[in-house]
């Protein structure tokens, strides 16, 4: 998947992350604009996020 902007991104993040399997979300600046180390605040929340780099 490609975030196209800041909102659809993080519709994309909570879809990925209530999908069974792994989800690669391309283009993630966009999300990153948005919302600063979302990440690290869902990380701690118990999602499995990670970066590629």
């Amino acid at each position: 998947m490609s975030s196209p902007d800041i909102r659809a991104g993080i519709a994309l993040l909570i879809a990925a992350m209530s999908a069974k399997g792994t989800s690669r979300i391309d283009n993630i600046g966009q999300i990153d604009r948005g919302y600063q180390n979302i990440d690290g605040r869902l990380n701690a929340l118990g999602a499995k996020i990670t970066r590629e780099d």
